[in-house]
């Protein structure tokens, strides 16, 4: 696999997800690079110019180059087993973490990795809010770990697709299928209904589902409906009793005019969700 991106503010949450992530890398057998995004004080001077002092632009790198060595050095020295080991490489850079994220990304980088706090509520989600921001912006997958996210092997990843927007999950599905791979997990792909399902539409996902395990050459794809009026709740109840590690979802623009309840349900389930959530951006 690809380089994993882990971005980091040295945060407890934070600390949690790169060692979730040091755990995932382990289980691809892909390597590390952690992301330190430091923010430089500006000064106005009599003339009313903006300039950055130097010398505390030198500091911050500094420390924040100490910080990015000292959990290298941890997650190294804290990983017993005898199996693969990835490399970590890290790198500090000034600006926001979103346009950070954003530069550094390229096109070796396959998974970006952040930590979420529990306490994240709805009332959060607004502009400035880095989870918020980077769900709407990131251009690689987005895997936000909440910070009592067990660190375990992953075993199973649900997928919740809209049969309204098929043509647009199938891309993100297929993205999906091959990180499985690598993982060597099952797929569930998983969609909530307001009444039980048709024998139609019963026919329709049983072609779907030999469509993309003879395509992606995956025999380990499956489907599970949940029948439920709300999204939210449906999705609640497949991460509490689905037996699943990560759940995944796409996730368009939206338009910041609506009212902050009428958020995404990507935006909606990271506000609240105990598991990763992996994040797929697509175009509208």
């Amino acid at each position: 696999m690809k380089n994993i991106l882990i971005s980091t503010d040295f945060s407890p949450n934070a600390n949690h997800a790169a060692a979730y992530g040091y755990n995932l890398a382990k289980q691809v057998k892909g390597n590390i690079l952690l992301v330190n995004a430091i923010t430089i004080p500006a000064e106005v001077t009599q003339s009313g110019m903006i300039v950055w002092p130097m010398n505390q632009e030198s500091e911050l790198i500094t420390e924040s180059t100490d910080e990015l060595q000292k959990l290298k050095a941890h997650l190294e020295q804290n990983d017993y087993s005898d199996t693969f080991r990835p490399s970590i490489n890290y790198l500090t850079e000034a600006g926001k973490v979103i346009d950070v994220i954003d530069h550094i990304a390229d096109k070796e980088i396959g998974l970006v990795i952040i930590g979420k706090h529990s306490a994240d509520a709805l009332s959060t989600f607004l502009p400035g809010n880095h989870c918020s921001h980077l769900i709407d912006t990131a251009n690689k997958p987005l895997l936000m770990v909440p910070e009592h996210a067990s660190i375990k092997e992953v075993k199973k990843i649900a997928f919740a697709f809209d049969f309204n927007h098929i043509g647009k999950d199938l891309e993100s599905i297929y993205k999906l299928i091959e990180f499985a791979k690598a993982l060597h997990a099952d797929v569930l792909l998983t969609h909530i209904f307001d009444n039980p399902q048709s024998s139609s539409m019963k026919l329709m996902i049983d072609q779907l589902l030999t469509e993309l395990s003879n395509k992606a050459d995956y025999p380990h794809i499956y489907y599970r409906a949940i029948t439920e009026s709300n999204a939210e709740q449906g999705l609640d109840w497949l991460c509490e009793h689905g037996q699943i590690d990560i759940l995944a979802m796409n996730h368009g623009p939206y338009s910041f005019i609506d009212d902050v309840l009428n958020l995404s349900h990507t935006q909606k389930m990271a506000a609240h969700i105990t598991i990763p959530l992996l994040v797929y951006q697509v175009e509208n």
